[in-house]
C-alpha cells in the first residue's frame, strides 16, 4: 500500500512546521490530551488519531447510566479542546496496524509516517472467558454502555408500573451489579438513588422499599484497594441504601432474568430483570499488535511494559501510556493504576519529554504523585483516600466533588455538573431520564424495524422493552409459572439483537 503524505506536509498552518518532527497520538483520553497540551509550543506537527470525536470523563458514566447527568456533561469534542492548537490536527478513524520498523501506522486504510508515537488507547471490557455474559450484563466502558444500562433501567420501570403481579414488579426492580471496585460501588449507590428516591414520587404503583439491589464480589470486602476502615464505611453506607453484598461470590452461569453464583454457603441463584458487569478490565488490542510486531514484553493482562520513560526497549521513539502500559518503575514498585490521575500525568511527562529531545533541552524524570483514591456512594457521602487522609461521608463527597471537577478538561462541563450534582442533593431528582432509542437502534438501519425512518404501524414500537429485558420477562413468567426454563439458544435472535446493542 502506498504511503500518505500527513496533510500538513502538504498544507502546513504555518510554513516553518513544514519539515518540523511528527508526533502521532493514538487516543483521546485523559493521557492523549494531555501529551497534547504538553507540546503546545513545541515545534513539531501532530496529529491526534481517535475512533470518537470526543474526549470521554469515564469516571462518570455511571451517572449518565442512572440519570443524574446527560452525556454531553461527561463528553467534550477533541476539537473543541486541542483543535485550536497550531500543532495539532485531529483525525477520525481506528489505528488497525503498527509497523515499528518502518515508523508508519495504518489508519483507515492509509500508512503515515511518524517521527514518534504516543499509544494512548485505553482499556476495555473483559468477561473472563465468558464473552456470551455481555448480552446479559453489559459493561460501562463507553457512552453506548451507559446509555444502554440507563435504557434498561428505565424500562424495566415502566414495565413494572403496569404489571399487577407484586412478585413481577419486585423482579423488575432487582439489580444484580458484578464487582465492588469503585465503579460497582459508585454504580450500586447511584441506582439505589434512582430506584428508591428520584422515582418515588412519579411512579403510582412501585414500592421502593420492594427493590433489591445485589453487589458481588470474589473477594472479602468492598473498595480492596482502599484503607480497612474506608472498606467497612462505604459498606455501611450502601446497606443504608438497601444494597445487599455478597463476598466471596462468583458468577457461574448467567442468562436473562437469571445469575448464578458460588459462595461458601453454596451456589445461589439470583432473579433480576437488569444484570450490569462491573468487574473486568483488559488493555486496548494495539498492545498485542505491537507485541507481535517488535516483540515486546507484556504483563500477564496484556498490558505494554515500558521503561521508566515510557517508552519500548530498542524503540524510544515509541511511548505506551496510561490504561495500555505496565509501568513498574514507582519508588514501591508497584505499577502505576488505572485511573485518571497517573494517566493525565503520564501523559503530559511524555509531552514534555519529546519536546525536550526535539529541543536538545535537558529532559525530565517522571515522578507520579499519588493524589489517593476515592468513591462516591450516595448524594451527599463519599469515601476518600488522600496520600494517607482519610475521609468519608459529606466531607469526603466535598473532596470527590473538586477532585472530579479540576479533572474535568471542559470548564462548561464543570459548571453543569456542579450545578446538576446540587440540585439532585437538594431535590433527589435526575436530570437526564429521557428513555430513547428502539431496541433495534444498533441494528442494520435498512432492516423494516429500524428507527430512522420510523414507518407507522411497521417494526416494533418504540414504547417495547428490548430484546434482553423481553428475555428476562419471558425467563421470569416461566419460572413463577412453575414450567421448566431452558437456557437461551446461541443462535436465538433476541441474543443477538442485544448483543448488538452493547457491543
Amino acid at each position: 500500500m502506498g504511503k500518505e503524505h500527513f496533510f500538513l506536509e502538504l498544507e502546513p498552518p504555518e510554513e516553518r512546521l513544514r519539515h518540523a518532527p511528527h508526533v502521532v497520538i493514538v487516543g483521546g483520553g485523559f493521557a492523549g490530551v494531555r501529551a497534547c497540551k504538553a507540546l503546545a509550543s513545541s515545534e513539531v506537527r501532530i496529529t491526534l488519531i481517535d475512533k470518537r470525536n470526543f474526549n470521554l470523563f469515564q469516571p462518570l458514566l455511571y451517572q449518565v447510566a442512572t440519570g443524574l447527568v446527560s452525556k454531553a456533561d461527561v463528553a467534550t469534542p477533541l476539537r473543541q479542546l486541542v483543535g485550536s492548537q497550531f500543532n495539532v490536527q485531529v483525525l477520525l478513524g481506528e489505528v488497525t496496524q503498527l509497523n515499528p520498523e518502518a515508523k508508519q501506522i495504518l489508519f483507515n486504510g492509509k500508512a503515515f509516517d511518524y517521527d514518534y508515537l504516543v499509544l494512548a488507547t485505553g482499556s476495555g471490557s473483559t468477561y473472563f472467558g465468558h464473552e456470551e455474559w455481555r448480552s446479559f450484563a453489559p459493561p460501562m466502558k463507553i457512552l453506548e454502555h451507559a446509555e444502554e444500562i440507563r435504557r434498561r433501567l428505565l424500562m424495566a420501570m415502566e414495565q413494572a408500573e403496569q404489571m399487577p403481579d407484586p412478585n413481577s414488579r419486585q423482579f423488575l426492580q432487582t439489580v444484580v451489579i458484578v464487582g465492588a471496585g469503585p465503579t460497582g460501588c459508585e454504580m450500586a449507590g447511584a441506582v439505589s438513588e434512582l430506584m428508591r428516591n428520584a422515582m418515588r414520587r412519579e411512579f403510582k404503583q412501585l414500592d421502593p422499599n420492594k427493590t433489591k439491589i445485589y453487589l458481588i464480589d470474589p473477594g472479602e470486602r468492598v473498595l480492596r484497594a482502599m484503607p480497612e476502615t474506608l472498606s467497612e464505611s462505604a459498606r455501611t453506607t450502601l446497606e443504608s441504601l438497601g444494597v445487599e453484598m455478597i463476598f466471596k461470590g462468583r458468577v457461574q452461569s448467567m442468562q436473562p432474568g437469571e445469575v448464578i453464583i458460588s459462595s461458601p454457603n453454596g451456589d445461589r441463584c439470583l432473579q433480576a430483570a437488569t444484570v450490569i458487569w462491573t468487574a473486568g478490565v483488559r488493555p486496548s488490542h494495539l498492545g498485542r499488535n505491537l507485541a507481535k510486531s517488535i516483540g515486546c514484553e507484556l504483563d500477564k493482562r496484556g498490558r505494554v511494559v515500558v521503561e521508566p520513560d515510557f517508552s519500548i526497549a530498542e524503540h524510544p521513539e515509541i511511548r505506551v501510556v496510561g490504561d495500555l502500559c505496565c509501568y513498574t518503575h514507582t519508588a514501591n514498585g508497584n505499577p502505576l493504576p488505572g485511573m485518571a490521575g497517573p494517566a493525565s500525568q503520564a501523559g503530559g511527562f511524555v509531552g514534555k519529554d519529546i519536546a525536550a529531545l526535539i529541543s536538545n533541552s535537558s529532559r525530565p524524570k517522571f515522578n507520579w504523585f499519588d493524589f489517593g483514591s476515592m468513591a462516591v456512594l450516595d448524594r451527599v457521602a463519599a469515601v476518600a483516600d488522600l496520600r494517607g487522609f482519610k475521609f468519608s461521608g459529606g466531607i469526603g463527597w466535598m473532596f470527590w466533588a473538586l477532585a472530579h471537577l479540576a479533572f474535568m478538561p471542559n470548564p462548561e462541563n464543570r459548571i453543569t455538573l456542579l450545578f446538576k450534582w446540587l440540585v439532585a442533593v437538594v431535590s433527589q431528582q435526575r436530570s437526564s431520564m429521557l428513555l430513547t432509542g428502539m431496541p433495534s437502534q444498533h441494528l442494520n438501519v435498512d432492516a423494516p424495524d429500524a428507527h430512522f425512518p420510523m414507518l407507522s404501524g411497521q417494526g416494533p414500537s418504540i414504547a417495547e422493552p428490548d430484546a434482553a429485558l423481553k428475555a428476562a420477562i419471558n425467563y421470569y413468567s416461566r419460572t413463577i409459572s412453575g414450567v421448566t426454563h431452558q437456557p437461551m439458544d446461541p443462535k436465538d435472535g433476541s441474543e443477538e439483537d442485544s448483543t448488538a446493542a452493547i457491543k
